[in-house]
């Protein structure tokens, strides 16, 4: 996927609402997961992505930074990130547990 057309989100768009089941592709442009939901709001947030499974089935959420993904908005309007991990290296990843 190209992403050079896509435009970066600004930080007030880093909330739940945009962010929730946004896709995530991973360094090899593959998708890796999807957001399940937020802690916090903006650059300093938590994103919790369910990587792996199928269809949702078997999945394991894991946190990480919301700064560490590149989120944007493609041609149609749909929000996706980008992250330099791989599939595996999240799938690595301490589970994330919600308190």
């Amino acid at each position: 996927m190209d992403h050079s057309n896509h435009v970066r989100l600004s930080e007030a768009e880093l909330n739940e609402a945009t962010l929730q089941d946004a896709t995530v592709y991973g360094a090899d442009d593959h998708k890796v997961g999807k957001v399940s939901h937020l802690h916090g709001v903006g650059a300093s947030a938590q994103a919790v992505i369910d990587v792996g499974g199928f269809l949702g089935i078997g999945s394991k959420p894991v946190a990480v930074a919301v700064n560490q993904l590149d989120f944007m908005r493609d041609e149609n309007g749909e929000v996706h990130a980008v992250t330099g991990w791989t599939k595996d290296a999240l799938e690595d990843m301490p589970e994330h547990h919600h308190h």
